[in-house]
């Protein structure tokens, strides 16, 4: 029992991008966490216990002891600063500021416009047919950006050769635009050669949605 109290405990949701982004890079530290599934199209988010974790109703949490912290941006660089190997960040100070760039792309102009709640509003405001167009329109907007941005560092990998910051916060948005939004990658082609890389990398593949316990069955 003691042991189990000591493990990370990841609130998150299967199809959630920023519970993955934070499934990866707890993968890709190698530490062992228990997945506690919240079923936000049940409304498990709104619960008054789960409330007191994170009073927006949002995923993921993570709880290490008696630390609480939501937000998968804010988790992140707990993870980085508690468990600093292997690195996520680089220390490089161009290359950093790149990383937390193209991670801001995705969790603050491209994500939140597709999220649940805001699709929700969209069907229920204007019409039930207009939700995947919203969605694809700013996630591709988002991608027009990002192809810009890493044209001339993208390696192997978004900002070169190692996995950092940046391909955390990829490679769930990437697998969303083609899973849940029918993207046209074509128009991608850095986004689309650095999502089959994450394709390749094992610490990527478990983090995957259709991976995770409390995702149904095909």
């Amino acid at each position: 029992m003691a042991l189990e109290e000591k493990k990370l405990k990841l609130y998150s949701y299967w199809r959630s991008s920023c519970s993955y982004r934070i499934r990866i890079a707890l993968n890709l530290k190698g530490l062992e966490y228990q997945y506690i599934p919240v079923n936000l199209l049940k409304g498990e988010q709104f619960s008054p216990e789960f409330q007191k974790l994170n009073p927006i109703g949002y995923v993921p949490v993570l709880v290490d002891g008696d630390i609480i912290i939501s937000d998968s941006f804010a988790i992140f660089m707990y993870l980085e600063e508690k468990y600093p190997q292997p690195p996520l960040l680089p220390s490089d100070l161009q290359k950093k500021a790149l990383n937390i760039q193209a991670a801001n792309i995705v969790c603050s102009s491209i994500q939140p416009l597709q999220n649940l709640a805001v699709l929700k509003y969209i069907g229920e405001k204007v019409s039930p047919d207009d939700t995947i167009p919203w969605a694809k329109f700013h996630i591709e907007k988002g991608f027009e950006a990002l192809e810009k941005l890493l044209k001339d560092h993208a390696g192997r990998y978004a900002t070169g050769d190692e996995v950092f910051m940046a391909d955390l916060f990829l490679a769930p948005q990437i697998d969303a635009g083609i899973k849940r939004f029918n993207v046209d990658m074509a128009k991608f082609p850095i986004l689309s050669r650095l999502n089959k890389a994450y394709s390749e990398l094992e610490q990527f593949q478990n983090a995957m949605p259709s991976n995770q316990p409390d995702a149904p069955s095909a």
